[in-house]
């Protein structure tokens, strides 16, 4: 099977979960059907889940008769498949598994017999704790009892009648496996058993078939800009990074989540056992703290109706207030600080489509005025937040710091509710994108919202900065009182552009040891801070190594914020920060490997704040953007509403080309060539080329 593209570049041998030993993880996704791991077993064996976390321990195996010592089997994990060989004195077994968009899971498997007695192969479908029963030559099963308020059923089968083969000696034997799964209260068994009937009598070769599939696999990656540099581990984590977004994409249909959405991982804190029994925190799930940051990755995909309906479903789950909420298909609840107006701006900026505006708008104006009516403070716009999990930045020390940092942060007596400002720029980008939005198509109220933005803005700057030590910190509820706490959001006014030119010192304690440069850029709070906890324990206690701490611990959510904040204010200043950004943009790829090793991609959701050790086990972790840092910063892309601004940093690239990158109908293509020419084309027109780097302004 050739090889592709994306395939080459981030292919893993033996990629395990850290957590459970043994267990492998498995690369695509479909619209429904994936798997969290699998074991180490011909066939598809392991968690696999449908939706949401169900823990289906199996869709099918195949059993050999000899039997065999799968520990030393060999496995290379590739985005669209997963590879297994196995050899012993007797057999070869060489096994591809493979997951289609329509929710059909399939196996080519080669058998050869290298001894002198034959073996039998045999299709097992014995999922526990479902209902089994036989369709024709193939098995079906279902879920006895709903979950999520769906139930899955499958069919299991292979293309020969028997449920058993004999491989003699000498013989080798080439097949399909495969299992088409579905959702019972909107499918029939006779539809997800004609799914796998067609599939399975196409007339094609095992081999077309893994061919054909990791063909598909590819295409989506095809239409998504490309880059590539003279830094090898930039071009890979920018390549891995459009895989997390890939595989993270579902298209559930059902319940509250009617429109395609964008999970926050396909791994989870849940139960492995036992089978359909889900315990315990799941990221596949709409989460809408996390939503805005995959779509400012997201939307430079050249896809703009899924992008569109990415924005449909976010905008369709408002609570009682007009409160965004996140959501499985059975219930919707959890809603989190966010800037997702703010981030659907950004989206339209690209696409520059004002009939898809005129459809939002409305629901774009009940969320800003819902957040302004539900969470603004007596005296001013600073949103108040008095459940810190509600910011997704979970024991930020602040918190406590009325209550002098106490051992039990559980006890609820010792929280302060804040003027956060996370939540505060969250709601004046919020509040800013929605006066843009509806200034492009003639909403006459649109200065009205421009004009509480820099309302909020002027609030933060007044209120929320301390000019004796250089930074903007969280305000007691009531008294405006600061608390002392150096956490990581008072960077974000430099990220939204609202902080005046003169108080650049407060983004420049990124860069000291003494602050949050502690090693693994970068930490969650201060080194100056009682409470600061590079591990992630609290006051001296340690937590588990899989909790979720904001009180030192290093963040992808936080480390691309922050890094868009000193790329957008080294453009504002004469790029002063280009060298600091260079820095501190490889740090945070180089977190995106295991361990350090760049042969194995391994995302995850917190770090040690000084060693980089990973402290959490969710592989292909997605609530945090990186892409949009090379395409604004490296490649120096800002898109207005009139016009595109190239202005790019200089990180220290020999060279770099970014190309099919799609804004407005227009194809853009940036490069720095070996010679020191900067070169800008449209449609394959030059529109700047220049020795060394320039800023460059093309209309739109």
């Amino acid at each position: 099977m050739k090889e592709k593209k994306i395939d080459k570049m981030l292919a893993t041998k033996n990629r395990m979960l850290r957590a459970y030993p043994g267990k492998l993880l498995f690369g695509p996704a479909a619209d429904r059907l994936f798997a969290d791991c699998l074991d180490r077993k011909p066939g598809f064996c392991g968690n696999i889940d449908f939706i949401h976390k169900i823990n289906l321990d199996m869709l099918f195996e195949i059993v050999c008769s000899r039997k065999l010592n799968m520990v030393t089997a060999r496995t290379i994990w590739y985005p669209s498949h997963l590879l297994l060989e196995y050899e012993d004195d007797h057999l070869c077994l060489e096994e591809t598994k493979h997951l289609n968009e329509n929710d059909i899971a399939f196996c080519r498997q080669t058998w050869t017999n290298k001894g002198n007695q034959a073996f039998r192969l045999t299709l097992r479908v014995e999922p526990t704790g479902c209902n089994i029963e036989k369709a024709g030559n193939y098995t079906f099963f279902s879920m006895p009892e709903p979950l999520r308020d769906y139930r899955v059923g499958v069919c299991a089968g292979w293309q020969f009648a028997e449920n058993e083969i004999t491989v003699e000696p000498g013989c080798t034997v080439t097949l399909i496996a495969a299992a088409a799964a579905g959702n019972l209260e909107t499918e029939t068994k006779e539809d997800i058993i004609k799914k796998l009937d067609a599939f399975l009598h196409t007339g094609q070769t095992p081999e077309e078939y893994a061919e054909e599939s990791t063909e598909a696999y590819q295409r989506f990656f095809d239409r998504a800009p490309e880059f590539t540099s003279s830094d090898p581990m930039l071009d890979k984590t920018w390549w891995y990074r459009w895989y997390i977004l890939r595989n993270c994409t579902s298209k559930p249909g059902f319940g509250y989540l009617q429109h395609p959405t964008v999970y926050e991982g396909r791994a989870h804190k849940t139960s492995k056992y036992p089978p359909l029994s889900v315990k315990g925190w799941e990221f596949s799930r709409l989460i809408n703290l996390s939503a805005p940051l995959q779509m400012t990755d997201y939307r430079w995909y050249p896809d703009k109706e899924l992008l569109h309906e990415f924005v449909r479903g976010y905008l369709s789950l408002p609570d009682d207030n007009g409160v965004l909420q996140s959501a499985f298909t059975d219930h919707k609840g959890g809603g989190f600080a966010n800037y997702i107006v703010w981030a659907i701006y950004r989206i339209y900026l690209l696409d520059g489509d004002k009939e898809f505006l005129k459809e939002i708008l409305p629901a774009l104006k009940r969320t800003v005025d819902a957040n302004t009516k539900m969470y603004s403070g007596e005296n001013d716009l600073l949103q108040v937040e008095v459940k810190h999990a509600r910011t997704g930045k979970e024991c930020q020390p602040s918190f406590w710091y009325f209550s002098d940092f106490p051992v039990n942060y559980k006890d609820k007596s010792k929280i302060t509710p804040l003027k956060r400002m996370d939540s505060s720029v969250y709601h004046y980008l919020n509040i800013k994108g929605l006066g843009l939005m509806m200034e492009a198509v003639g909403d006459a109220e649109a200065r009205s919202y421009l004009e509480m933005a820099d309302t909020l803005a002027s609030q933060i700057n007044e209120k929320a900065w301390d000019e004796e030590t250089k930074f903007y910190y969280d305000l007691h509820y009531q008294t405006d009182e600061k608390a002392m706490v150096k956490n990581i959001v008072g960077i974000y006014p430099y990220w939204a552009d609202l902080a005046p030119a003169d108080r650049l010192a407060g983004l420049e304690k990124l860069f000291s040891p003494e602050y949050f440069n502690t090693g693994a850029v970068f930490s969650t709070v201060a080194r100056d801070c009682r409470a600061y906890a590079a591990h992630g324990g609290w006051m001296g206690n340690l937590k588990g190594r899989d909790s979720c701490m904001w009180d030192g611990p290093s963040w992808p959510y936080t480390n691309g914020i922050a890094l868009a904040a000193i790329g957008r204010q080294s453009k504002n200043n004469g790029h002063c920060y280009d060298g600091q950004f260079g820095e501190f943009l490889r740090k945070y790829a180089y977190q995106h490997y295991r361990n350090g090793n760049l042969e194995e991609p391994y995302l995850v959701e917190q770090y040690h704040a000084e060693t980089g050790e990973n402290l959490s086990d969710e592989p292909d972790y997605n609530h945090s953007f990186f892409n949009d840092l090379i395409i604004s910063y490296v490649a120096g892309v800002d898109v207005l509403e009139d016009k595109v601004v190239i202005d790019p940093l200089d990180i220290g690239l020999e060279y770099f080309t970014l190309k099919n990158l799609q804004i407005r109908g227009k194809c853009f293509e940036i490069s720095l060539e070996k010679d020191g020419t900067f070169r800008v084309s449209v449609d394959g027109r030059v529109c700047a080329a220049t020795k060394g780097y320039q800023k460059v302004e093309i209309p739109l």
